[in-house]
């Protein structure tokens, strides 16, 4: 058994697909082949399923996975420390969380940390739940992930690293435009746009909408940020979205916004990771998001 076969391995658990794996390990399809019919010969036990689209793990490929990972993340930390610390900083960061959070929200963050480490590598992967984002860390195919619900697992690290808070947004010709507070019975005569199940806005939403007595009345539900302002500009319904959500339309006069005194719409939103030793290029990501909540909360708030 040899390390280069345990990374294609690895690859090919991340991307469940051999076609995937060959072109991001610059190999051959029949060479990636070869190797895990290798690996999966040396330990008596198939490692994959072939799918419709793809491959899964099998049980032992599930098992192997995790000692893999475990053999691949300690040669990588006796390479460092016999490197020293003298080694320029190179690798990848797999950071996963909601596509809203990652497009409004943590691209200045992100696109500095790049520019202040050109040797790493920032691969984004979008979730639709905080669930899939703490199963794809927790699986191995992202490293970091930000999650916007209480999350434990003896395996994950867990550090709030900001909050924020939902308000209700309308467009400027809304009734509701140039209040200044709203209330519980006057929110029971408007549409809403809301957010689809399983998202950590809707989940809050329907929180706050239990906690107010409030059955809304749905003009629409979509997972699609853009096109949920669109519509609300449009004067098709009324939503609850993070301030940073719309802080340019806002700004803009395109949008308009009151916020609601109530502790159901406030989330706090932690950075995960797997505990235990981390790459290099990991551990630099997870020190400068700590370096920069200051930042990431007053982007949180819509400044």
């Amino acid at each position: 058994m040899e390390l280069w076969q345990l990374r294609t391995f690895r690859v090919i658990a991340e991307t469940l697909n051999f076609t995937k794996a060959a072109e991001t390990l610059n190999l051959t399809q029949s060479a990636v082949s070869h190797q895990i019919k290798a690996l999966e010969s040396e330990l008596g036990e198939p490692l994959f399923i072939r799918a419709k689209r793809g491959v899964i793990l099998t049980s032992a490929g599930k098992i192997a996975l995790d000692f893999a990972v475990r053999i691949l993340d300690e040669a990588e930390q006796m390479k460092e420390t016999v490197a020293g610390r003298e080694a320029a900083l190179t690798g990848r960061v797999r950071v996963a969380a909601a596509t809203q959070a990652l497009v409004f929200l943590f691209s200045p963050i992100f696109e500095a940390f790049m520019q202040e480490n050109e040797g790493v590598e920032l691969l984004f992967r979008t979730t639709v739940s905080t669930e899939q984002t703490v199963n794809d860390v927790l699986n191995g195919t992202a490293d970091i992930g930000f999650a916007s619900m209480p999350t434990y697992s003896p395996t994950l690290s867990v550090t709030e690293v900001f909050g924020d808070q939902l308000v209700l947004v309308m467009g400027i010709n809304h009734r509701l435009a140039k209040s200044k507070k709203v209330t519980p019975g006057e929110l029971k005569k408007e549409k809403w746009i809301i957010f689809e199940r399983g998202s950590s806005i809707r989940r809050t939403t329907d929180k706050f909408f239990a906690k107010v007595g409030l059955e809304p009345e749905k003009a629409l539900e979509s997972n699609d940020t853009y096109f949920i302002k669109l519509m609300i500009q449009k004067g098709v319904g009324v939503s609850l979205l993070p301030a940073w959500a719309i802080n340019e339309e806002v700004k803009a006069g395109k949008l308009a916004q009151i916020k609601i005194d109530s502790d159901a719409l406030k989330r706090s939103i932690s950075m995960v990771s797997l505990k235990g030793f981390q790459p290099a290029p990991t551990r630099k990501f997870i020190a400068y998001i700590l370096d920069h909540k200051e930042k990431l909360n007053e982007l949180a708030a819509g400044k």
